[in-house]
């Protein structure tokens, strides 16, 4: 009888362990995905404050030369 119980509760902590597992599983997976998104959204802010930077040289110089 004792046995019967004990294995009735193992069976019921193995099933929430499990249940927790996937859950932590299926949250790392979003936060994966979601840094992967990130991190192209940052190349491509790097891409457009780069573009910036050259337009702003482009501009410093051709002011400089106006006022030349």
């Amino acid at each position: 009888m004792a046995k019967d119980k004990l294995v009735a509760v193992s069976e019921k902590v193995g099933a929430a362990l499990g249940k927790a597992n996937k859950q932590a599983h299926v949250k790392a997976k979003k936060v994966a995905e979601a840094s992967k998104v990130a991190k192209e959204e940052l190349h491509d802010i790097a891409k457009q404050v780069e573009s910036l930077k050259k337009q702003l040289e482009k501009t410093t110089k051709r002011l400089k030369s106006a006022l030349s």
